[in-house]
């Protein structure tokens, strides 16, 4: 509770509640008629004591429950006929915290053993007994912090069931968007793209059956339409997803180096500085980046190497891909849309992007990913 922009912290609520229980205590106990010398001395530091024990009654509503009586049971053998405020501030602690049945046993226990001590420590009759163990325990007010206990618990647990709820419901929500969006996607382009994929595969086959050339266009639409179909079975897994997957990052970069380098490019994965834990959306960006460049090797730039170098820095995470490709100086070419998202998803980081040929020849692809603040 007290999650307010203003909340008071607790220990301060506690602090304050002990100290104001002892200021009482000791008031009430002086004021009124009491012993003097020792048992004046040993009764108000009981008093005292049963206050400040407050303090702790969150930490250890059980060990206060017991300080609290002992020190009820011990001022009123020094003489202080005072209504046990600790130990009822403690009841209620102790209940709030779910400890009713430990409740009921020490407060059964600690009323029989008050008339006893009031029996043995005071002279009167029987009914004078009785009254001054009530001055010291009263059991409506006994009652009354049992019940307060037991009610703001109940408030608080259904708080709580209220909150994962909430909770509960948010998550199936976005569960049945996702899945929504997911059917969607695989009704709207998943029966277009086969179809590309399919036909540009015929003809490519077609073509080299009759030992035509094939038409670099022809080409580089299988060879799209092969990327697309992946790309799409990606999205819809991540879509459908549960949670219990982890998206791919850094950790999955070395495989994608060695999927590339199985369709005859000569890959190679460089890692600097001293590996250390990055925030999850620097790893994704690090990973698209690193597959989006070697994609665009792979179709466009004609090249027979690639490299990526990922290097850890203290407080950023650079990647580098460079590729001996036909990239030339002038004129620069312009970004597409494999750029063009890259660049939008560094930018959200806050971070740097740098594509364009190489004075040596091909082209490179250089990014900087802030790790501070990032999440």
């Amino acid at each position: 509770m007290d999650k307010g922009r203003f909340a008071v912290p607790a220990g301060v609520t506690d602090w304050a509640t002990a100290l104001g229980v002892t200021a009482l205590s000791l008031g009430t106990g002086l004021s009124g008629a009491h012993p003097s010398g020792v048992r004046e001395l040993l009764g108000s530091a009981l008093l005292a004591a049963g206050g400040l024990a407050l303090a702790a009654r969150r930490r250890a509503p059980l060990v206060v429950l017991a300080v609290t009586g002992l020190c009820a049971v011990g001022h009123l053998g020094a003489g202080f006929e005072v209504l046990a405020v600790p130990y009822l501030v403690a009841v209620y602690g102790a209940v709030r915290a779910g400890r009713r049945a430990v409740v009921l046993a020490v407060s059964a226990g600690l009323l029989a053993v008050l008339h006893l001590t009031a029996l043995v420590f005071h002279d009167g009759s029987a009914r004078e007994v009785v009254a001054q163990a009530r001055s010291t325990l009263e059991l409506a007010w006994l009652i009354a912090a049992f019940a307060a206990g037991e009610a703001v618990r109940q408030a608080e647990r259904r708080a709580d069931e209220a909150e994962r709820t909430r909770e509960e419901t948010a998550r199936r929500r976005a569960d049945e968007e996702r899945l929504r969006i997911a059917r969607e996607l695989h009704d709207s382009l998943t029966h277009q793209i086969s179809v590309i994929k399919v036909q540009s595969e015929v003809a490519v086959h077609v073509a080299r059956r009759r030992g035509e050339r094939v038409p670099e266009a022809l080409l580089a639409i299988q060879e799209a339409g092969r990327e697309a179909s992946r790309e799409l079975r990606a999205t819809l897994e991540a879509l459908r997803d549960d949670g219990t997957t982890p998206p791919h990052g850094l950790e999955h970069i070395p495989d994608l180096v060695k999927r590339f380098q199985g369709t005859g490019l000569a890959a190679t994965l460089t890692v600097g500085g001293r590996p250390h834990a990055v925030p999850a959306a620097v790893g994704r960006t690090a990973y698209r980046i690193v597959q989006e460049s070697l994609t665009n090797v792979a179709r466009h730039a004609a090249a027979t190497t690639a490299s990526v170098r990922i290097d850890y820095r203290p407080d950023a995470l650079a990647v580098r891909v460079d590729d001996d490709g036909k990239a030339t100086l002038h004129p620069a070419p312009a970004p597409g849309l494999g750029t063009l998202g890259m660049r939008e998803r560094v930018t959200a980081l806050g971070g740097r992007l740098h594509t364009g040929p190489r004075s040596a020849g091909g082209f490179t692809v250089q990014a900087e990913l802030p790790t501070n603040g990032a999440s």
